[in-house]
């Protein structure tokens, strides 16, 4: 048969998909008869909040939110996400130039580059990291120049140690704090610090900010907006989906520099159609809210890290307390690659994880574990690993 068809070069950029091997394994350990128990999913398995649902039924009986939406969303979610902005964090945004709506903030990340990038620029990014950032980049036929993050340096990109000749040529700085997968945060000092990076450079700072909202112990992390300056150089991303259990919704925002977003925004109101009004009203009313959904959900979520970290450690496992995000950094006992390890503990214990290395060369070393199950799972899952040694 004649071979008349072949997929676009661009394809081929893409890496080899290391999680297909994970897909596999999992296979053949359930067709086992394994209970296997996933720890690798980074999506929420507690319910949207009940007033948001309600929300959403009332909105798809209004025959009006069944039209075409406005390419950069409705006004009123707009102006919920700058009242938002201002409660949470004290940034003012002008709703008509300074937010745009979202579907999803993969969809922004990943289209932002064929708004900023022309062909062969280089774009800086945090690595371990959420892979779109590289694959946005790629796909607009830019470069990617990966910074790495280590425990020597508290999982923080070293500005100082970037090339002059690279950050010349740089055009935009993908990084993201709480951070996935580390879970590492930032402070107010490394957010001044970017800024006065990217101004000198005049590079544009592009913050994913998706897991402010999940932190513990009474931490509150900034938004790369506050520092004074940001909005000059830079955008960030935010999304509904981890704050309020809403990841199939698919709602999310960009917001900062106007010049930015305006160049996102002519990508998207030349590829998609916007949001479904109806939820954006649901958006809206999250929003919002008092945000005591917000709070119940980090409390269940910091009861399951308290008990995960605290029998990790007593196994002797070496992990860190994460402060914020929904996720575990472990790193994998002596002997083990992170790859060997999550076969280990799948095929030995029915357990899931990522390898660092997956989501980037520097998370040799790690393992991700999702705090999305049951508390009940983490026990059987700890007790399993007791019993692996």
């Amino acid at each position: 048969m004649n071979q008349f068809f072949e997929a676009a070069a661009r394809l081929g950029l893409i890496p080899p998909y290391l999680f297909k091997t994970i897909d596999e394994k999992k296979a053949e350990v359930k067709d086992r008869g394994v209970d296997i128990i996933d720890l690798g999913v980074g999506d929420p398995d507690l319910p949207t909040p009940l007033f948001i649902v309600k929300k959403m039924e009332e909105a798809i009986h209004d025959s009006e939110t069944h039209r075409y939406p406005a390419y950069s969303g409705m006004n009123l979610f707009r102006e919920a996400v700058a009242r938002w902005y201002q409660g949470r964090f004290g940034v003012d945004l002008d709703p008509e130039s300074e937010v745009l709506t979202l579907i999803g903030s993969k969809e922004g990340i990943a289209h932002l580059p064929l708004g900023i990038n022309n062909p062969e620029d280089i774009n800086l990014m945090t690595s371990p990291g959420y892979p779109v950032y590289q694959m946005g980049t790629l796909f607009a036929g830019a470069y990617c120049h990966f910074l790495p993050l280590t425990r020597e340096n508290r999982f923080l990109p070293d500005l100082h140690a970037i090339s002059p000749l690279v950050a010349r040529d740089a055009k935009a700085f993908f990084f993201n704090y709480p951070n996935n997968p580390t879970a590492a945060v930032a402070d107010k000092e490394f957010f001044a610090r970017v800024v006065d990076f990217c101004r000198e450079h005049q590079i544009v700072a592009v913050h994913d900010a998706a897991y402010t909202e999940l932190a513990f112990d009474g931490f509150k992390p900034p938004s790369f907006l506050e520092t004074p300056g940001a909005k000059e150089i830079g955008i960030e991303f935010h999304s509904l989906s981890k704050t309020y259990n809403m990841t199939g919704w698919r709602l999310g925002m960009a917001v900062g520099n106007r010049e930015i977003l305006s160049a996102l925004g002519k990508i998207k109101s030349n590829i998609d159609s916007g949001v479904f009004n109806a939820i954006q009203i649901a958006g809206i009313a999250a929003l919002d809210s008092d945000q005591s959904c917000v709070r119940e959900n980090c409390a269940i979520l910091q009861e399951r890290r308290d008990l995960l970290v605290g029998g990790l450690k007593h196994l002797g496992y070496d992990v860190e307390l994460p402060k914020a995000t929904f996720y575990v950094w472990l790193a994998t006992p002596p002997g083990f690659t992170s790859m060997g390890f999550t076969t280990h503990l799948l095929e030995a214990a029915g357990i899931v994880t990522i390898p660092g290395n997956g989501l980037g060369t520097p998370g040799e070393g790690y393992v991700r574990l999702a705090l999305t199950v049951p508390k009940e799972r983490m026990e059987e899952a700890l007790a399993r690993l007791a019993r692996l040694g």
